[in-house]
């Protein structure tokens, strides 16, 4: 199981990024997936989730409207489009694989795999 995420960089206060995470293998397909952040000092928030058809997503309060969370089960790829990026999004990006294929959970319990992470820094 080998969650990798990748699309982070540096970007300036109101543009957009879209971080992709592509998962190897396990059944990518018939699971619901989530993204989390970690700011420096912070506890990890939970920012989106997908159920694993994509008919359903879940997202934080802080990032609603302004995220989107989606996938290809074709390629095994979940994705991440971040627009109105603002310096409070800076953080470390993780991808996470649930124990559930038709439940979003916010809680990290809920989640049985993680990527490794990439980092989104945003400019004032």
């Amino acid at each position: 199981v080998q969650l990798v995420e990748s699309g982070g960089g540096l970007v300036q206060a109101g543009g957009s990024l879209r971080v992709s995470c592509v998962d190897s293998g396990r059944a990518f397909g018939s699971t619901a997936m989530g993204w989390f952040r970690q700011a420096p000092g912070k506890e990890r928030e939970f920012v989106a989730g997908i159920t694993w058809n994509g008919d359903s997503t879940v997202y934080g309060d802080s990032v609603k409207g302004r995220f989107t969370i989606s996938r290809d089960n074709a390629k095994n790829t979940l994705f991440l489009q971040m627009n109105n990026l603002s310096p409070e999004d800076t953080a470390v990006y993780y991808c996470a694989a649930s124990r559930y294929s038709t439940k979003i959970d916010g809680s990290e319990g809920g989640y049985v795999f993680w990527g490794q992470g990439t980092q989104v820094t945003v400019s004032s």
